[in-house]
């Protein structure tokens, strides 16, 4: 079986805390190579306003310290949400926390009921690619250089500086999302990785296609763009009933099935596959993944 990187995404809702960080310690001492939050402030997919949900760069923060080895980010910070000038400051001081195991990902927002009731203006989906665009390069400019500055339509920088600077030099930026048109361009032109969510592995094969495609267009080597997934972690350690139905994008059955499942993204381009993790956790099939199908992609 190929190598590929597994991560953990793990939603900061629905969740106490202090099992959220167990749930954290748990993978980091596991192997996993990457460990993730999302960014909401409501539940998402949008349910309850009432369910518990925790904000990504505070949590992200704690992320950071409760790990040790593995790399750690969020999958992805809506540009809506924050300055992206202010997002890499507190990202920089989040790096240094983790001892340099950060990585970032970006994306362009999509929830409509948390815009609407904290006040953010839910823009076009081509305004709010535009913004992406933009943000994404002050967020790099920041990480990247000592000296930044920026003149667009919705954001600006003037000679600003970012120190300390990244604990490695600089921080890699994931683009999140699966727009053909315009985020998979931004991703081949400012990124250094894509990430794809919950897709068929025919979907995400065509999904990496175009990825290439863009790289070329951009006169970029597609080899240098780092190609990753998640997937619902629908193992179970309960049996399932015969007529058992899973979304695209998801894995489920027997260790050996997993297996089979997986093989295939690696195949169509997956460097690194994210296990979407919801409460309450299973903790029984997350270990039986971690005893029988980890060591198969080691």
């Amino acid at each position: 079986m190929p190598k590929v990187e597994l991560g953990v995404h793990t939603g900061p809702q629905d969740i106490a805390l202090d099992e959220l960080r167990r749930l954290w310690r748990h993978c980091d001492q596991a192997g996993f190579d990457l460990i993730t939050v999302w960014d909401h402030f409501y539940q998402s997919p949008y349910q309850n306003p009432t369910s518990p949900t925790y904000e990504a760069v505070a949590a992200l923060t704690a992320l950071a310290l409760d790990t040790q080895r593995a790399r750690i980010g969020c999958l992805c910070f809506g540009m809506g949400y924050r300055n992206p000038a202010v997002l890499a400051k507190s990202l920089t001081t989040i790096d240094h926390l983790s001892g340099g195991r950060l990585t970032v990902g970006l994306g362009a927002g999509w929830l409509v009921e948390e815009h609407q009731a904290y006040g953010i203006d839910m823009l076009s989906v081509k305004e709010r690619l535009n913004r992406l665009s933009e943000g994404v390069q002050v967020v790099r400019g920041l990480f990247n250089e000592e000296k930044s500055s920026f003149e667009g339509t919705y954001f600006e920088l003037n000679d600003a500086t970012n120190y300390p600077r990244p604990q490695r030099g600089t921080i890699p930026i994931i683009v999140g999302g699966g727009g053909e048109q315009r985020t998979m361009a931004i991703a081949a032109k400012y990124g250094d990785g894509s990430n794809q969510a919950y897709m068929s592995v025919e979907t995400y094969r065509h999904k990496n296609d175009v990825l290439d495609q863009w790289c070329e267009r951009f006169g970029r080597d597609p080899a240098s763009l780092e190609r990753s997934v998640n997937l619902h972690f629908q193992m179970s350690s309960r049996p399932e009933p015969a007529d058992a139905k899973h979304p695209d994008g998801a894995i489920f059955g027997s260790p050996q099935q997993v297996v089979d499942q997986l093989g295939p993204y690696v195949d169509a381009g997956a460097q690194r596959i994210g296990l979407a993790i919801r409460p309450p956790v299973d903790w029984d099939a997350l270990n039986l993944f971690i005893v029988d199908v980890m060591p198969a992609f080691r």
